[in-house]
């Protein structure tokens, strides 16, 4: 094993010791101000150039934000939580996102990677046999949990910018290490990618602990297969009036939600590959003596293809629209998140099983697996590419406990020094490329 990896595997204890305390602190998408401010913090420390706010997230793209009532209790949260509140109010609005960047002595690539920074909105299981509440680093917010891994992706970020920060003299060009807020709800990279963020890189490295990656020690080099997502909300606004006295005078906004429900299910499949959709809210009414007046869905599509993703788009606004006529509602609809299709680059997803197998670290290597879901990660790959650049998207292999967004989630640590390792060795390499 090389001296890189070796200075990884010296890590370990120290990025335990991070992943346990960001852990304990998890915070939704748009509200990351305390784990954005320590990372802001240590980054400066290491030497990195860094931006942030409103310098890398574009606020007319961003999605899903929570109420502004909602951002102002998690700042202060966050603040009484350690965060600096010089920093918080410059993230206000929940501009969390972050970007660092190193510069080598000369001319060269620019290599940046992503690392996701938010929690789900879980809560974590009460079970004496977890891990994190035997050994006391559960969370401590109600309603919130790292149940995706996230606080090991920001983990291993900070590791390896500070193993990179050790080697600068051998870098050339510079590298890009991005933290992005709300990945969650596929919300967050739309509004980093619409500021500029990768628009001069060269090669971009992305990757996930775990998910189909579920053995200790096992590496996905590439992965294919993202699905394009978008994510709406619907909500219908009817007339209410007494059901029994004067139902005439009543305009039903349940009905017309629930008509939608029916029919967003009957949208013909697309014939040049698979799609979905899916309504996973359907809330209405307020009493049961009363024309409701309001219903609220909550749906998602997915395609094979941005194309097949928009096909069942535009037939889910088709027939949202539609309900609301049937029934003579009305009806707002509001993309609340959204990512393209994409695929990895796989003659770099070779080169890094190369490495990898090189280096000793990993007992398995699986050169590239579909990935059977959404990720917003894609929204940068599919820029980087689009611009000339290379891209690609890894599995970090863990042992885990429980499925991602689980109460019970958690995964085996050992995984952190080794992607630590991967990370900075393709840094290095990759600068010069």
């Amino acid at each position: 094993m090389d001296g890189i990896w070796q200075e990884a595997k010296e890590l370990q204890e120290e990025l335990v010791a991070r992943r346990r305390n960001l852990h304990q602190y998890p915070e939704p998408g748009w509200t990351e101000f305390r784990t954005a401010s320590l990372i802001i913090q240590e980054l400066r420390r290491l030497g990195y150039q860094v931006a942030f706010g409103a310098e890398v997230v574009a606020e007319e793209a961003m999605l899903g934000v929570p109420s502004e009532t909602f951002l102002a209790e998690a700042a202060a949260r966050a603040i009484d939580e350690g965060a600096d509140a010089a920093l918080v109010e410059a993230m206000r609005g929940g501009k969390t996102g972050i970007v660092a960047t190193l510069a080598g002595n000369s001319p060269g690539r620019t290599v940046a990677f992503r690392f996701d920074m938010d929690s789900n909105e879980v809560e974590e299981t009460k079970a004496v046999e977890h891990v994190p509440n035997q050994l006391g680093f559960a969370s401590r917010h109600q309603g919130a949990m790292h149940a995706c891994g996230h606080d090991g992706h920001v983990t291993i970020g900070l590791g390896v910018a500070k193993l990179l920060a050790r080697h600068q003299q051998e870098l050339v060009g510079q590298i890009k290490l991005i933290f992005q807020p709300a990945e969650e709800g596929v919300r967050g990279a739309y509004a980093m990618v619409q500021q500029g963020v990768v628009d001069d890189v060269d090669y971009f490295f992305g990757g996930h602990i775990g998910f189909k990656a579920r053995e200790n020690a096992t590496l996905v080099c590439m992965t294919e297969g993202f699905l394009a997502t978008t994510k709406l909300d619907a909500s219908y606004q009817g007339v209410a009036s007494h059901a029994g006295l004067a139902p005439e005078e009543g305009k039903n906004a349940l009905l017309a939600g629930a008509q939608a429900c029916l029919a967003l299910h009957a949208i013909p499949r697309h014939g040049q590959g698979s799609s979905r959709i899916n309504v996973g809210v359907f809330q209405g009414g307020s009493g049961r003596n009363i024309v409701p007046d309001q219903a609220h869905l909550k749906l998602e599509t997915r395609g094979e293809t941005t194309a097949i993703n928009s096909y069942m788009v535009k037939q889910a606004q088709r027939i949202l629209q539609a309900s609301g006529e049937m029934y003579d509602v009305k009806v707002a609809i509001t993309k609340v998140g959204s990512a393209p299709g994409c695929c990895g680059d796989g003659i770099l997803g070779k080169e890094i099983a190369s490495l990898a197998e090189s280096s000793g670290a990993y007992t398995k290597l699986i050169p590239a697996m579909n990935m059977g879901g959404s990720e917003d990660c894609a929204y940068f790959m599919e820029r980087v590419q689009q611009l000339g650049g290379r891209a690609v998207y890894m599995m970090y292999g863990s042992e885990l406990v429980a499925s991602h967004h689980h109460s019970n989630f958690d995964f085996d640590e050992s995984c952190l020094w080794r992607a630590v390792g991967l990370l900075t060795k393709l840094a290095l390499i990759y600068v010069h490329n």
